[in-house]
């Protein structure tokens, strides 16, 4: 037998092995393939990165006593697998938490289970007077954190500053963050157009692909917006600089405008507007033509 003739086998005999593919079999690779793609995500952007390379390691040592039958090792390493498998339930908790976290923010997920009325500003006044004392801060270098809540509730969030529950105001804004006053550190909190909290404590972010040059604010702003649906603002106090976080997202923005336009997009919700007017505009073309059809 040749060479070729050889190989012509192994693939025959390859293909005898494998399954016919079906639709449902395809839809099946491509769960499991986004699913290894997310988790392979996930471990990259936190500490469990460091974590694989040294279950590699293992697995290999493990392969290495099961080739050289190294009885007494591989049995050992056997029995300590569930107790292993334990411990990194134990010492990665939050990372694995925030892992389902992040899975319950697709929106698919939360059109689907969604119980709560949704917390956004509801007017020009409330938007404008945010970008206006953000960017007045930003001017001065003066810190700032805004956290504007959505969908995802704040309670906890709240429960870790002082209740303020004042109408938003840039007057207000600014006195909470004037420096070396009671209220300027931590984040202020505002749900359905009202500044419920000041001085409250955000998630710091794992992610290890942030600056270096990024101080706590940027990182506790991320954190929240990678747990969270919630739109968090962000005025360096060193540099000056304004930033948003949304989504798990960092964003520098240079311009009052373009904030505002920011905010409108996903605060505000003016597609949600604009929809309702467009099937209200369908509503009475239809009205018309029936009417004009019964003249």
């Amino acid at each position: 037998m040749g060479f070729f003739e050889y190989v012509q086998n192994l693939i025959y005999r390859f293909l005898d092995i494998i399954p016919p593919i079906t639709i449902s079999g395809i839809v099946e690779i491509l769960i499991f393939a986004f699913l290894i793609y997310k988790i392979i995500m996930w471990i990259i952007y936190t500490r469990a990165y460091n974590l694989l390379r040294g279950i590699f390691i293992i697995a290999a040592f493990v392969l290495f006593s099961y080739v050289f039958q190294l009885r007494v090792i591989f049995d050992i390493l056997k029995n300590a697998s569930s107790v292993f498998i334990t411990l990194l339930v134990i010492v990665f908790q939050n990372d694995i938490r925030k892992a389902i976290e992040r899975l319950g923010r697709y929106q698919w997920f939360k059109r689907l289970f969604s119980f709560t009325k949704s917390s956004q500003l509801k007017s020009d006044k409330e938007v404008s007077a945010i970008c206006r004392s953000v960017f007045e801060m930003a001017k001065v270098k003066t810190g700032a954190l805004i956290a504007i809540q959505q969908n995802d509730d704040l309670t906890k969030i709240i429960e870790t500053g002082i209740k303020i529950d004042g109408a938003i105001s840039t007057q207000l804004i600014k006195n909470i963050f004037e420096k070396n006053t009671p209220l300027h550190d931590g984040a202020v909190v505002i749900v359905n157009n009202i500044i419920v909290a000041a001085t409250c404590y955000l998630p710091m972010s794992d992610n290890l692909n942030i600056s270096k040059n990024l101080g706590t604010r940027h990182r506790a702003g991320l954190g929240l917006s990678e747990v969270t649906d919630a739109f968090i603002i962000i005025v360096s106090e060193e540099t000056g600089n304004v930033s948003y976080a949304y989504r798990g997202e960092l964003k520098t923005i240079s311009d009052e405008k373009l904030l505002a336009n920011e905010l409108y997009q996903t605060v505000y919700k003016t597609e949600t507007q604009s929809t309702n007017n467009d099937i209200l505009n369908i509503m009475k073309g239809w009205f018309s033509k029936n009417e004009n059809g019964k003249k």
